[in-house]
């Protein structure tokens, strides 16, 4: 079934090429009464490539699906032609008397950075908080999940003294929870983070439950009890070459990266990385897309 987006958005050109089903909204024979309605906030740089990353996710669903793209604020973007922002985004005031079925909450280069110290601190809580009242369920990737965890359940940030960055294993926990239905016992995702989500921290001081973590990168995958609340701590929507071009332009900004771990081929940069997460990002999505959008919405 189609993903349906706004018309000329670049994302429709990028995922035919993959001979992904895109719909563009002029189009009237998509089945509006049967399809699910996804707010997309995309808090990362280059928000055009990120796009493409998660619509190309969604679109791996028998399910018909409605993207509508946010932005959290008016700021002229460094990354991102503000025309497209201007013609594809809409402002929170612009859905604020809406339900939506789903939200997904991208990370964002803010790690670093204290709560307090970023600009729209305020609008992401007061998003957030909206968003538990108007929405079905909601995904929050990498930076997305920290704020979460310290608008929602007053958690603080813990930051690691070196980035995680590579591709690592993950052993899945639970594989009897709707949302791992289908896992291997191990699989690979990419993280990219200095943000550190302590094991020990989050069982005692909120509701979560962890279904995937690495030996190397620690916590991966949280639902809380009421499964409305999703967390991933690493980036499942990365393409093939994300983490290059993030190590090179690191380097050419004179950061000093260090290599990603265990994704360079021999570990010489030089050579062409492959991708050997997607088929988990794939079903990770699917799952929750099916069991925590769309059954859950047909019980509320």
């Amino acid at each position: 079934m189609p993903v349906r987006v706004l018309d000329k958005l670049p994302a429709v050109k990028f995922l035919q090429k993959e001979d992904i089903f895109v719909m563009q909204k002029s189009q009237d024979i998509f089945q509006e009464l049967h399809s699910l309605k996804i707010l997309i906030l995309n808090l990362m740089p280059k928000k055009i490539e990120t796009e493409n990353q998660f619509l190309r996710l969604l679109s791996n669903s028998p399910l018909q699906i409605d993207i509508q793209l946010l932005r959290i604020d008016d700021r002229i973007p460094k990354n991102t032609p503000v025309e497209h922002l201007n013609s594809f985004y809409c402002s929170f005031t612009d859905i604020q008397h809406q339900n939506f079925d789903g939200l997904i909450v991208t990370g964002a280069p803010l790690g670093l950075i204290d709560f307090t110290d970023i600009t729209f601190w305020p609008q992401i809580k007061k998003l957030f908080l909206w968003a538990k009242e108007h929405i079905t369920s909601i995904l929050f990737v990498c930076w997305a999940t920290q704020a979460a965890l310290k608008i929602l359940y007053n958690l603080p940030k813990f930051i690691r003294k070196k980035k995680l960055v590579g591709i690592y294993q993950h052993n899945t926990i639970n594989s009897h929870v709707l949302l791992t239905k289908g896992f291997d016992e191990i699989f690979a995702a990419p993280h990219s983070r200095y943000s550190d989500f302590p094991k020990n921290l989050i069982y005692q001081n909120t509701d979560l439950e962890i279904l995937a973590e690495s030996d190397e990168a620690g916590v991966y995958l949280l639902i809380s009890q009421d499964k409305r609340l999703i967390f991933v701590t690493g980036h499942p929507e990365y393409d093939a070459l994300t983490l290059s071009k993030e190590y090179y332009r690191d380097k050419k900004l004179g950061l000093n990266p260090t290599l990603p771990d265990h994704y360079f081929p021999k570990n010489n940069p030089n050579l062409i990385p492959k991708i050997n997460w997607r088929s988990h990002a794939y079903l990770l999505f699917s799952n929750w897309l099916n069991h925590y959008v769309y059954q859950m919405s047909q019980n509320t």
